[in-house]
């Protein structure tokens, strides 16, 4: 048997894809070409690999074993070549989901020694609710999640990274609530407030828990810029709710307070995830080690001003 390497790409992306069209496009070939290469493997395994009807392409129960073995055989021949010191540039794009909250963390701290590392990897970042980043994750119009929201476990999902993130009320250095070692729900409801959207990550989080107890918080404006809602606060404008990692400078610098409420408590967790049945190709294995260092960077930077 001399089977190609480039055929059990073809059926990796057949596969995540759904779709000899779709996997042609990503690929740079044409649709012929993938077919033949698919139909090429097929012939040397002896079975079918995909069920074709009505223009719905699906794994066979034998294609879905061998997309695991294609996993391990693609991921074996990366690993030959950075044994044998053969190394080749890392070319693609990566699509990330992600927690608006954590555009910043990802491009403003040391995206630039990615982009001269890997100059020749682009990120596709879309925003948007936990729900619908999973969606398109399912789809395989993604292929990294990074939310801010409950934990989540699920067997269909590998995490990459996970962590809890403490998230505090916050109001500017001068607002009369800076001198109160405390704060009550009723109090706080009658505050004006910037806060991120409605139903999305830890916003809704907090209106779920307000709801609970009979309790709303209605903002005057409702946006998605975390850095743009931290001006406003440090300003005067109002209080907010954000999670410390975006608080974090303002508060150092005594631009900004973290207040307490305490009858109001929200959990919310950090984690990058990808489809399990997802191959995890050099490209997205070099974004994924970026990000993990961010998140190391963070906590030496904490631990040291701390």
């Amino acid at each position: 048997m001399n089977m190609e390497l480039k055929n059990l790409e073809s059926f990796i992306q057949v596969a995540e894809l759904g779709s000899f069209t779709k996997a042609a496009k990503r690929l740079g070939y044409t649709q012929s070409t993938v077919s033949f290469q698919i139909r090429q493997l097929e012939e040397e395994l002896g079975v079918p690999l995909f069920e074709r009807i009505h223009h719905t392409v699906r794994l066979t129960a034998k294609g879905r074993s061998v997309q695991r073995l294609a996993h391990e055989m693609l991921q074996a021949a990366e690993d030959m070549k950075r044994t044998a010191g053969e190394s080749r540039s890392l070319k693609g794009t990566i699509r990330i989901a992600m927690a608006a909250s954590l555009c910043t963390q990802l491009f403003r701290h040391d995206f630039t020694s990615f982009r001269q590392q890997h100059p020749d990897i682009s990120l596709t970042v879309t925003t948007g609710k936990t729900e619908e980043m999973f969606r398109l994750l399912n789809q395989n119009e993604v292929d990294l999640v990074y939310t801010l929201d409950n934990h989540i476990y699920d067997r269909n999902y590998v995490t990459v990274s996970e962590e809890e993130v403490s998230v505090h009320f916050v109001a500017s250095a001068e607002n009369p609530l800076a001198a109160r070692s405390r704060v009550s729900p009723e109090e706080l409801i009658s505050c004006p407030a910037i806060l991120t959207e409605k139903n999305v990550s830890y916003r809704k989080l907090l209106d779920e828990y307000l709801a609970s107890h009979s309790l709303k918080l209605l903002p005057y404006l409702e946006i998605g810029d975390t850095s743009l809602i931290c001006s406003m606060v440090e300003a005067g404008m109002g209080i907010s709710f954000l999670p410390d990692f975006v608080t974090e400078a303002s508060v150092r610098e005594g631009r900004m307070i973290r207040f307490s409420v305490p009858e109001i408590s929200v959990c919310i967790w950090k984690q990058l995830l990808y489809h399990r049945e997802k191959w995890v190709s050099p490209e997205m294995e070099a974004v994924m080690e970026y990000l993990q260092k961010l998140e190391k960077d963070k906590k030496k930077t904490t631990y040291i001003h701390n």
